[in-house]
């Protein structure tokens, strides 16, 4: 067996094999799967069958970020909804094992599009469907009533927004690699605002916290066949996943596209408005609830989020801890993600 960095294929299969006796039955070999900047993800095989193991990051790891037990538990309890997630098979919370929490779980067929040119050869209609697929399990994952699916204790909705802001507030302060005084101005603005913002409790369910089209696998029918890389999953405000999905795209549309997914880019991918028209009309949301205008604080602290977790991966390339390739690059869109997010908080700041 050939390990790779932060997975001994040994002491996982060790392990594996008091969880699931007899299900591995060759020499086990692994690879990283491309494309994950944050925890990490393995494709394990004996040959006939493959599994898919995820483990916290290598190096710096701040308190409350990768976290394994929350993404296990997710889908888990999502497994008997019509929100598709993979199968969970065994989760170890031994760091003894391979120098950190992981879980293992089933591995789907599908595809991860990340780039305009991977749909563009699908063409247009069948890029405006995915989208609208796209759209449609956001909402039926808000849709989800906690306690039915037993995560009624997963997350504190009261509060949420609040605590999101000092999070992330904090998130900047532990890894910075430099001084930042425009991100610490977003900052105070966002926390200037958030109390009133917050007094609408009514979107409120379980938010993935990181949804976007490469965080889904799409199968050969064009229909999504997993929702991936729930390490951010909880209870709260769901309007925070659908601010964050249109910031990805905002950006992916934008010249900051290198740094994030640009399949906005694609012929066909709907823009940020039918996208919100789209979602309203899937979560049956009121007229006025999900729209630009009320979106805008939400995504000034989406740009702010996703600002932070592109510092945080820079800090651990600066520190020579991450695996793979990629990440030269990735600290130089922080100004420019951050300005977006002052540009939004400034058009909130004229509608009120």
């Amino acid at each position: 067996m050939s390990d790779v960095p932060g997975l001994d294929l040994t002491a996982f299969r060790r392990w594996y094999d008091t969880q699931r006796p007899g299900e591995i039955q060759g020499e086990l070999t692994g690879s990283l799967i491309a494309g994950g900047k944050s925890n990490l993800t393995y494709e394990v095989t004996d040959g006939a069958t493959a599994w898919i193991v995820r483990r916290p990051p290598l190096g710096h790891v701040q308190a409350t970020a990768h976290d394994m037990g929350r993404e296990f538990t997710a889908m888990s309890a999502l497994a008997a909804t019509d929100v598709p997630v993979p199968r969970m098979y065994a989760r170890c919370a031994d760091p003894e094992v391979l120098g950190a929490e992981f879980y293992v779980m089933e591995k789907v067929e599908g595809r991860a599009y990340r780039r305009a040119a991977e749909l563009d050869a699908l063409g247009a209609d069948r890029t405006a469907a995915i989208a609208g697929r796209l759209v449609d399990v956001l909402a039926r994952l808000h849709a989800v009533d906690p306690a039915a699916v037993g995560l009624s204790e997963f997350g504190r909705p009261d509060g949420f927004l609040e605590r999101q802001v000092r999070r992330w507030g904090r998130q900047l302060e532990g890894s910075k690699t430099r001084e930042h005084p425009d991100a610490d101005e977003l900052h105070r603005r966002l926390t200037q605002r958030v109390e009133q913002v917050a007094a609408d409790t009514s979107a409120v369910g379980i938010v993935h916290g990181d949804y976007r089209l490469d965080n889904c696998l799409v199968g050969a029918d064009d229909e999504i066949h997993a929702v991936v890389d729930w390490e951010m999953a909880t209870l709260g405000d769901t309007r925070t996943d659908v601010a964050l999905m249109l910031v990805y795209e905002t950006l992916g549309a934008s010249a900051a596209g290198e740094l994030v997914s640009d399949v906005a880019k694609a012929q066909g991918w709907p823009g940020n408005q039918q996208q919100l028209a789209a979602y309203a009309a899937a979560s049956g949301s009121e007229p006025g609830d999900i729209d630009q205008e009320s979106m805008s604080w939400h995504m000034a602290l989406a740009y702010f989020k996703l600002a932070v977790i592109l510092e945080g991966i820079h800090y651990r390339f600066l520190q020579g801890q991450t695996v793979g390739e990629g990440f030269e690059g990735i600290g130089e869109g922080f100004d420019l993600i951050v300005a977006a997010g002052l540009h939004s908080l400034s058009a909130d700041d004229k509608g009120n």
